[in-house]
């Protein structure tokens, strides 16, 4: 074993044993990865599989009330400060999303996202909606998960009592990067949301976005912060640079360097599920199952808000390919 693979191994274990990895040592393995990749991914996989075994999730979600939101993040295609192509309309009817879940239900997944455009809900024949939308989801056998903005308390204890599984509310980017992405709320609103959730006993959905023109380092730092906060899982979106928006010409991430932040997110939060999601496809292109042996172990299925994804069974034929398993049951 050489000194590469041995110091890998070493971190691999000192993730097991210890729920996780140091800045230092992240940063060491993302020294040592830049060259040697594949000895890192495959004890990335060696972590996902001690942990979640040969399971892969699958979730979808739904685009339930999109565009005009008043927030500037610098990547969004929803966003009131940009002109995009990205479609406008309000909440759409319960049973609507109750029939979208159905769908996705049918094809694999077993969490289904309710994701709606704004800094929060802002009317109770919204939230009443929610609530009708959540319980019709339980009764499929799915798991309800909501992303609807910003939340107190009491919001989301209310949440939790309509039966609500899991909270999503992503940081998107590490707290010394945040001003380069979005003004127009404070980094520790976005903290406190997670924590309302978790407070109210929801299970907490949590990660951001890769390829803003961040570093190695801001993407350890969020996943610090990630483990800081004992999210349950982190999905790992990848920049589509949607033109009208300020990162509409952003330079794509090479492959390679998204299956290294995968591999490092699985030894910094080895027992959390990681969820690759949005920008998978056209980032990842011919290594898509790389990502898999890299270390995540959920996928987001199916399109996305406002960009399309890929039908679910190519997914589930790739992971089975991988020789794991689509988990049947949660």
């Amino acid at each position: 074993m050489d000194s590469h693979d041995s110091r890998i191994k070493v971190l691999a274990e000192k993730s097991i044993k210890n729920r996780g990895i140091n800045s230092d040592d992240a940063q060491g393995l993302y020294e040592i990865g830049i060259n040697d990749p594949f000895p890192l991914m495959a004890y990335g996989s060696r972590i996902r599989e001690h942990f979640k075994g040969k399971k892969v999730s699958l979730c979808c979600i739904v685009n339930a009330k999109s565009g005009v939101c008043p927030e500037n993040c610098r990547f969004c295609a929803q966003s009131a400060h940009y002109h995009t192509d990205a479609p406008v309309y309000p909440l759409l009817p319960a049973k609507e999303i109750v029939e979208k879940a159905r769908v996705a239900r049918d094809c694999g997944a077993h969490f289904f996202g309710i994701v709606t455009s704004g800094t929060s809900i802002g009317s109770q024949q919204e939230w009443d909606e929610i609530y009708e939308a959540i319980e019709g989801i339980n009764r499929l056998g799915m798991k309800p998960c909501g992303s609807l903005g910003m939340l107190n308390d009491e919001e989301a204890r209310r949440l939790k009592s309509a039966g609500l599984f899991r909270y999503h509310h992503n940081l998107e980017t590490s707290r010394s990067f945040f001003e380069n992405i979005c003004t127009t709320h404070d980094y520790e609103d976005d903290i406190e949301t997670n924590k309302a959730a978790r407070r109210a006993g929801l299970s907490v959905c949590c990660g951001g976005i890769i390829g803003l023109g961040e570093t190695m380092e801001h993407r350890i730092e969020l996943a610090l912060t990630l483990q800081e906060i004992n999210v349950d899982s982190v999905p790992i979106n990848i920049l589509n640079p949607i033109t009208g928006t300020p990162f509409g010409g952003n330079p794509p991430l090479s492959p390679m360097e998204i299956l290294l932040t995968i591999a490092i997110y699985r030894f910094i939060l080895p027992d959390k599920d990681i969820k690759l999601c949005g920008g998978k496809e056209k980032n990842l292109r011919q290594l898509l199952p790389m990502a898999i042996v890299a270390g995540s172990n959920s996928l987001m299925t199916g399109n996305y808000l406002t960009t399309t994804g890929r039908a679910a069974d190519h997914d589930i034929e790739m992971i089975r390919d991988l020789g794991l398993e689509p988990a049947e049951s949660l």
